[in-house]
């Protein structure tokens, strides 16, 4: 009796735990199919902290919003699976110690412009129009404190060089 009374309440159950996450709160998308940053400042896909970042370029500053991939897990997500970003969005990856630095495209579905960046906050090198899933290395010219990327094809679009300032 009570093996029937457990099964009769799970089947009870499954349905109101189905229905509950039904009525969960999902991040909404913009038209380009990007999920724009909170205002709260936490990223509505990842959960990341959401910053302001700045690149001078040729006296002119480029804004961005970055999520900022603080914990040796976030680094290790990036934006993998990630299927859009906006325009003026990015990912910094800041290292914990400035070193040689090589990342990797496993798993990311859209071509990033792979920034690293120096100790004295310029822009090292530019990996632009990365390949999407690719497993090869893409290392730093010289040893970097932090690592930006942004959607391929946009350091060029935007006249981003290297030795250009970032902050954030």
């Amino acid at each position: 009796m009570a093996i029937k009374s457990r099964a009769l309440l799970r089947m009870l159950l499954v349905p109101a735990a189905v229905a509950l996450a039904a009525c969960s709160t999902q991040a909404t998308t913009d038209t380009a199919g990007t999920a724009p940053a909170q205002a709260e400042g936490r990223h509505p896909v990842s959960g990341l902290e959401v910053t302001d970042l700045t690149v001078t370029s040729g006296g002119q500053v480029h804004r961005f919003r970055v999520e900022v991939a603080a914990t040796p897990q976030d680094q290790a997500r990036g934006l993998m699976f990630r299927t859009a970003m906006g325009a003026d969005e990015g990912m910094i990856f800041p290292l914990q110690q400035v070193r040689m630095a090589s990342f990797w495209m496993r798993n990311t579905v859209i071509p990033l412009d792979i920034i690293f960046i120096g100790p004295d906050n310029r822009i090292l090198n530019i990996a632009a129009m990365t390949t999407p899933y690719s497993e090869e290395p893409i290392p730093s010219i010289a040893p970097a404190k932090a690592v930006l990327e942004i959607n391929g094809g946009r350091a060029e679009q935007l006249g981003i060089a290297p030795g250009d300032l970032v902050e954030w």
